[in-house]
């Protein structure tokens, strides 16, 4: 089968076709296979999408033209070249495990991070090593300043490799989150799409990789053996699947919670649990203050905040129905979350009526607007932005879902918008284009975190006309490929933010919901967690954020740290939106690399 348009030309076997709407493939078993011949290494046991799968295989067997001749009108993708100085991140010796297991990489501007004894200077030796005891006195306050410092909205991205020093000011990795700079571990659960148990447990510092740790996952059947095997070699780790009873859902949040000798934490962020996702894409997160106990004999209701974000969680914990998540909603209870300053917006799998039908997805998200954001003058010009890293299907044409209750949820401001009525307000979507891809730092199999496939997107080729490039230089991340999920209401001038959300949802009716039953009905397929900023809760009677032109200035703190750059380019004529399932070998990537998926 062939389909062409402006956007592009793909062929696929009409076995291929397929009408699911996960926002994410099946996941299938996959344990990797070594290439015969090549060095003997850990192989990453994740149970993951067939994007992901493709990925592994093509780091591990890349794809060059014999001839070592480029097309003459396609050269090589420039690679990105950096001086050990400027990469700013260095391997403390907490990572010793990790580096005899180091992955093979062409040889680069980024290969010098991996390689056993390099280090930058010692001025640029920042949060990952704050966790080590033996740390030097001046790295210590960096990590600790950054989450009780001058960040109000404790909005952070993750460290990329391979970038300037610059650019991870303000940036955390895993390792990070997880220090004992900012508590003392008594045990933790992890909520997950994509899980290495033991890349995980090696996160975690020394001292804390015994206490007991919960991951609670979506996998079933052979994936869950392989879950289950996984953890078996860890006495301290215990699994608690969430049930998935609607076809092509999936278990997609992705949230700590971190329980301390001193208190409670809890952390809603966009990346798997595997060493990919913290290597060298965009992601991002929010950390929560350091929730402190409650007195003894505390009422229930004691606590919660002005967002209600207490109540909010322990709703979204009841809904796994899971004896052991009861318990951490008792953990919970005995906290108190008042400073909470974002609101929770969670999506569970079900079909929804009535008042329920506002509990999750995007009638969640049209809720809290309708009740807690600000109108501002001109509303119907202020454009919808969504950015992603996946997508389903959309249906046959924009008024199916993405143009009706989608948009009339996310353009939603105030109790007197017309926002449900209006057909001119609009959309700019940001997904990356092959060419973004290919210029990555980690070149073509940075497309396996972008799993948009060809049975859907040749469906839905009106969609493309909505796409707007990746561009992130305002943050320096522009070839650190985006795994983060962003959605905002934006002024037309795009000086100005009426709310900025950052969550695990793609754009995907699975994810956010879709009518049935003539409207009274909501269906979701998914479990998706996220946090939606408001002007409001941060002393603004304006109705909007101003955005920060520069990220790692000393802005305003009512200024928003948008992690790209805006206004959105529009995908230009040449442009397509990056498909993971098909060939692209009319050009090298940034390790002079073609892409086949199999």
């Amino acid at each position: 089968m062939s389909q062409e348009s402006e956007h592009g030309k793909w062929t696929v076997s009409s076995s291929d076709d397929s009408g699911d709407e996960q926002p994410e493939p099946e996941k299938p078993s996959t344990s990797l296979l070594q290439e015969a011949g090549q060095e003997k290494a850990r192989v990453p046991q994740y149970p993951c999408s067939e994007a992901r799968k493709a990925a592994l295989k093509r780091k591990s067997s890349p794809l060059k033209l014999s001839n070592g001749d480029f097309p003459r009108d396609d050269a090589p993708a420039q690679k990105h070249k950096t001086s050990p100085q400027a990469l700013g991140w260095c391997l403390s010796s907490s990572d010793e495990e990790d580096v005899s297991q180091s992955r093979t990489r062409e040889e680069d501007g980024t290969a010098s991070v991996r390689q056993e004894g390099y280090c930058a200077p010692k001025e640029d030796r920042r949060l990952a090593l704050s966790h080590k005891s033996a740390d030097p006195p001046d790295a210590l306050p960096d990590a600790w300043d950054l989450l009780n410092g001058g960040n109000p909205f404790r909005f952070f991205l993750t460290k990329v490799k391979g970038i300037k020093t610059k650019y991870n000011s303000g940036a955390l990795h895993i390792k990070d989150i997880l220090s004992p700079l900012f508590g003392t571990l008594v045990s933790s659960v992890q909520f997950n799409y994509c899980i290495d148990v033991e890349w995980l447990v090696k996160q975690y510092p020394k001292e804390f990789r015994d206490k007991p740790l919960l991951i609670v996952h979506g996998e079933k059947r052979e994936s869950k053996a392989e879950l289950h095997e996984q953890a078996h070699s860890f006495k301290h780790v215990s699994l608690c699947q969430a049930k998935l009873d609607i076809a092509f859902g999936t278990h997609h949040t992705k949230m700590m919670l971190l329980h301390y000798e001193e208190g409670l934490r809890v952390v809603i962020h966009t990346s798997n649990l595997i060493d990919d996702d913290w290597y060298q894409k965009t992601q991002g997160m929010w950390i929560s203050p350091l929730y402190p106990r409650l007195p003894p004999g505390s009422v229930e209701s004691a606590g919660e905040s002005h967002t209600n974000f207490k109540s909010d969680l322990i709703s979204y914990l009841m809904a796994y129905n899971s004896p052991t998540l009861k318990e951490w909603v008792d953990i919970l209870k005995q906290h108190d979350l008042s400073e909470t300053r974002v609101y929770l917006l969670g999506s569970t799998p079900g079909r929804y009526q009535g008042n329920a039908k506002e509990k999750w997805g995007h009638l969640r998200l049209r809720k809290l607007l309708k009740e807690h954001a600000t109108q501002v003058p001109d509303e119907n010009s202020w454009p919808v932005i969504g950015q992603f890293s996946s997508i389903g299907s959309m249906g046959a044409d924009q008024s199916k879902w993405l143009c009706s209750e989608f948009r009339g949820s996310l353009a939603t401001l105030g109790n007197g918008t017309k926002a449900l009525t209006n057909p001119d307000i609009p959309i700019h979507l940001i997904y990356p284009t092959v060419d973004n891809v290919r210029q990555s730092l980690e070149g073509y199999p940075a497309g396996g975190s972008l799993p948009y496939s060809i049975q859907t997107a040749q469906k839905q080729l009106w969609l493309h006309s909505f796409f707007h490039k990746w561009s992130a230089e305002i943050s320096g991340r522009s070839h650190a490929m985006p795994h983060i999920k962003t959605y905002m209401r934006v002024s037309p001038d795009f000086q100005k933010i009426a709310w900025f959300l950052v969550t695990s949802a793609n754009l995907s009716k699975a994810a956010w919901g879709t009518f049935e039953k003539n409207g009274t009905q909501l269906m979701i397929r998914s479990y998706e967690l996220g946090v939606l900023f408001l002007p409001s809760e941060f002393g603004l009677d304006t109705g909007y954020f101003h955005v920060k032109e520069n990220m790692f200035s000393d802005e305003p703190a009512s200024s928003f740290p948008v992690p790209y750059d805006l206004p959105p380019e529009k995908y230009e004529s040449k442009d397509r939106p990056w498909i993971w399932n098909i060939p692209y070998t009319k050009a090298p990537d940034t390790h002079g690399n073609m892409w086949v998926p199999k």
